[in-house]
Order: structure tokens, then C-alpha cells, then sequence
């Protein structure tokens, strides 16, 4: 009589406890921080798994990715429920994807801490590619940023081999946590879970040992200007007044010296100098007073009439323009509106109201004997896209960013994160230059040396030491995520022809 508020009592606990693991996997990442909490927040999450039916899987893992997109992603509130909303449910959804699948083994006897890893990564890589070019964001690898075995692991197989390690131990704590409490044959699963765990532990101070060391290549001396105070949209005063054009070059008035390179961020100028003569003149004195290459960011609509670009521009110490990047990756909705006809019924979508188009080409130049890489925004936070630059050449990375529009959130922290992650995945230094914060320098081996706070006007200025050579991950790429995607693939095939097996020796034995 009372089982079905049992059984419903037992469900509503299971979906608390999974939203738990995913909040508190949350508060591992910028602003919170505490990376080592990612090493248990999921265990409870994956110990539902453990003997989940595939639906019930599936909803866990939403539930979940609820709990952690809802807190990991809070910036988009911003925009209104019309944007945090359905991006919290489909990211959550590839959560879901990943317990439905890892129940489906599980349920015909095919379990292990490194399978629900490689089925975690498989999801993850899909995550950060679709739809309409995926999104970065909460790659549990990450977690790792400040730890320098994370570096490590990055460098040998970019975030998606950090992402594979911190699962597996949450993984690996399940399986001892349940053979401690084993009545009967605990003893040999205690021992088998033992003995991956110092055979993980073993792997990972191997990779820390051996970790590929770039060569140094020269120095870079460098200038980042964040010029934007405002916690808040300009008003039409501000825009009509160039505000955002004045801070920045009242900051390059305080230079002194010479540099190598001085970047204007993302946004900082309101026209583009290639259109505006006066500005062209005023980049070319400072460009020649300090005997410096310019890189300012723009709406670059010269290159091709009719179409809008975000790009970065590069001026020579001389003044002139040497190069142009445009950005590949845009962030949709942000950038351009997909599908922008059949929801016109938006009105907040009024506030893009032009289409950027993507570049087409890296954005490697050189400065001052060096081969220097741009990309811009969030760009940063894509490993593939970081390591085209590497594997051409690039000595260093220049990163150009606005993430002013999430005010005081941990989103310039986490994008900070995932710049130091791409720089020890590919062995290079990055400077994230942020027009209102945070602006970071970042060494080649994924250490933060400056920072800046939010909404302060400040120069950020300094020597990096360049790197070539090519780390693991960019000599290999992303072999990880295939590595992963043919493991379960064949741990599915093993489990559905053991769920065969099983059915056909039973109806077998039904028949005798």
C-alpha cells in the first residue's frame, strides 16, 4: 500500500541529490573557485547512475545540468529569461544525453569510472560544437585552471583530457565508496578500485613530469588599455562624444617607452581608423612615438562593402596597416541572428540589429620578429581554434575582448580561465586584453602574472616571453575526443550484444 510514496519519495530524493552535484560542481569554477571541488561534485551525480535505467538516467543528468548551468551561466540573465532559459535547458540536455547512455551500459554490465569519462567527453566535445558552433563554457576540465597537473593534462590533450581525468575520479571515488560498503565481495572490488586509482594518479604525475616544455623565442613587450568604467550601457551623450575612443587614447597618452605592441580591445573605438582619418592619424603618432605595432579592434565594414566584420586591425610602428583579422567564430545572438526572419517576433532580438560575418582566415602576424596570433573574445576559450594558431606558427596570442555587457558576473573571470587553459594546452603565452575586465597575462605554461579588477581604467603593460614548438595537443589534436567516441562506441556494441545474449538464454531456457 505504501510503496508508491516510497518509490515517488526515493525519486523526488535522487533528483535533489543530482541537482546538488551539479550546483556544487558550479562552485568549482570562477567566482567561487574551488577547483578541487570538481573531483568530488560529481560523484553523487554518477552514483544514481550506477543503476539507472536509461530514462532515468537521462533525467539525472538534466536535472543536473540544471543545477550547474543555471548558477555556471547566470550572466545570461542579462538578457532576459528569453535567453537564459532555453540555453540552460539545451546545454543540460547533452548532460542528459551522457546519463542515458551510461545507464544503457551500465544496465547490461558494461561499467567503469573511464568508460563514464570517455562518454562525458564524447557529450562535451558535442556541447562546444553544436549547435551553431557550440559554447565553451563549462567544460568540467577546467576546474584544473589554477593547478599546474591541469596544465599539463591540457597540454597533452587539450581541456577534453582534464575534462576525462577529474570525471574518472569522481568515478573512481564512487566505485570505492561502494566497495567499502560492499557486505560481500567487497574486498576484490576495493582492491580493483584501488588499483585504478594509483594507476590514474600514476598517469597523471607521469604527464606532469614529461609535460613538453616550448622553446623560448624572444620577448614581447606589451601594452593592454582597458579603458571602460561604466557598469552600465553608455548613454547617448557618452556615444555621441566618442567616449569609448577618448578613454583609451587618454590611457596611450600615459605610455612612455617603447613597445612592441599596444592593444586597443574589443569595442574600444567607435569608428574604424580605415574610415575615419582623423583616428588613422592619431594611431599612427602614438604607433611612431613609441616606435610600437597598433592592434585595435573594429567594425571593419571596408574590407568588403555590404558586410560587416569584428576584427582587429594591425598597424605597423611606421603606421601602416599590415593586417586584418576578422572573427570566425561569432557568438549567435550576440553576433548575428540565426534564423533572424521567423523570429522577428522577439523584440529583444531588435538589439542586433546587423549580421557580422565570420572571417575566413587565421589572423598571424609579425611583431617586432615575432609571429603573433588574434582572436577575439571568446574565441579564446575554443582549444581547436587556439591551436590553428600555434600549429602556424604563432609565438604568441593575442586576445581582444568586451565582456562588459555581463557587468560584475564571474563571466570575465571564467573567460580569463579558459584562456589560461588554451595557453597550456598550446604552449604559448596569451594576452587577454579586456576593454572593462578582467585584462590578464598569461605565460605559456598557463600562469596568471596580472590582472586587472572590473570596471577600473588601467594599462596593463609588461614583457612576455614567446615559445615555439608544438605540445601534444597541437601536434595531435583533439585525439581524446576521438579516442573517447570509439571507446564507448565499442563498450555499446559489448553491451548490446551481452543484453542479446542475455534475452536470447532466456527465452532459451523458457522453452526447455
Amino acid at each position: 500500500m505504501n510503496r508508491a510514496p516510497r518509490t515517488g519519495a526515493r525519486v523526488r530524493g535522487s533528483s535533489f541529490v543530482a541537482l546538488g552535484s551539479g550546483l556544487a560542481l558550479s562552485f568549482a569554477f570562477p567566482t567561487v573557485d574551488l577547483g578541487w571541488l570538481g573531483l568530488i561534485a560529481l560523484a553523487p551525480l554518477l552514483w544514481l547512475w550506477h543503476d539507472a535505467s536509461p530514462r532515468r538516467g537521462a533525467w539525472l543528468g538534466f536535472v543536473a545540468g540544471i543545477g550547474f548551468f543555471s548558477v555556471h551561466l547566470a550572466w545570461t540573465w542579462y538578457f532576459g529569461a528569453i535567453a537564459i532559459v532555453p540555453l540552460v535547458a539545451l546545454q543540460a540536455g547533452f548532460w542528459a544525453a551522457a546519463g542515458g547512455v551510461a545507464a544503457i551500459a551500465a544496465r547490461r554490465g558494461v561499467r567503469s569510472p573511464f568508460l563514464t569519462a570517455a562518454i562525458w567527453v564524447v557529450f562535451e566535445a558535442a556541447r562546444t560544437r553544436w549547435p551553431l558552433g557550440g559554447l565553451a563554457w563549462g567544460q568540467v576540465g577546467v576546474t584544473l585552471h589554477d593547478f599546474t597537473p591541469g596544465h599539463a593534462l591540457a597540454s597533452w590533450g587539450g581541456v577534453p583530457l582534464a575534462t576525462f581525468v577529474v570525471v574518472a575520479v569522481n568515478g573512481l571515488v564512487v566505485d570505492l565508496v561502494r566497495a567499502a560498503r560492499a557486505a560481500t565481495s567487497g574486498r576484490r572490488a576495493l582492491g580493483l578500485a584501488a588499483g585504478r586509482a594509483v594507476g590514474l594518479a600514476v598517469v597523471v604525475i607521469i604527464a606532469t613530469v614529461t609535460r613538453f616544455e616550448p622553446s623560448r623565442t624572444g620577448h614581447l613587450r606589451f601594452a593592454l588599455l582597458q579603458g571602460n568604467d561604466k557598469n552600465r550601457y553608455l548613454t547617448q551623450a557618452e556615444l555621441d562624444s566618442n567616449y569609448l575612443t577618448r578613454s583609451h587614447l587618454a590611457l596611450a597618452a600615459k605610455l612612455r617607452g617603447r613597445y612592441d605592441i599596444v592593444v586597443f580591445p574589443e569595442s574600444s573605438l567607435a569608428t574604424d581608423p580605415e574610415a575615419d582619418p582623423a583616428l588613422r592619424a592619431e594611431l599612427v603618432r602614438l604607433a611612431r612615438r613609441h616606435h610600437t605595432a597598433i592592434m585595435a579592434n573594429v567594425i571593419d565594414e571596408q574590407t568588403e562593402p555590404g558586410k560587416a566584420f569584428n576584427a582587429n586591425r594591425l598597424y605597423s610602428p611606421t603606421g601602416q596597416l599590415v593586417g586584418t583579422y576578422a572573427k570566425r567564430h561569432l557568438v549567435p545572438f550576440g553576433e548575428f541572428v540565426p534564423w533572424r526572419d521567423s523570429l522577428s517576433f522577439i523584440s529583444a532580438l531588435q538589439q542586433i540589429p546587423h549580421d557580422f560575418t565570420h572571417g575566413r582566415r587565421l589572423g598571424i602576424e609579425n611583431v617586432a620578429g615575432h609571429k603573433i596570433g588574434s582572436v577575439i573574445c571568446f574565441e579564446s576559450a575554443f582549444g581547436p581554434l587556439m591551436r590553428e594558431n600555434a600549429a602556424a606558427g604563432a609565438e604568441a596570442i593575442v586576445v581582444t575582448t568586451n565582456n562588459r555587457s555581463y557587468r560584475r558576473s564571474a563571466n570575465a573571470a571564467q573567460h580569463v580561465a579558459l584562456s589560461q587553459m588554451s595557453a597550456a594546452a598550446i604552449g604559448r603565452p596569451v594576452l587577454h586584453a579586456s576593454i572593462s575586465g578582467i585584462t590578464a597575462v598569461i605565460d605559456a605554461e598557463g600562469v596568471v602574472h596580472r590582472t586587472t579588477k572590473l570596471f577600473k581604467n588601467t594599462v596593463v603593460s609588461g614583457v612576455v616571453t614567446t615559445t615555439s614548438g608544438q605540445t601534444p595537443y597541437v601536434r595531435f589534436g583533439d585525439w581524446v575526443e576521438w579516442g573517447s567516441g570509439v571507446a564507448v562506441l565499442a563498450a555499446l556494441a559489448v553491451a548490446l550484444g551481452h543484453g542479446r545474449k542475455i534475452r536470447s538464454g532466456t527465452t532459451s531456457g523458457s522453452t526447455s
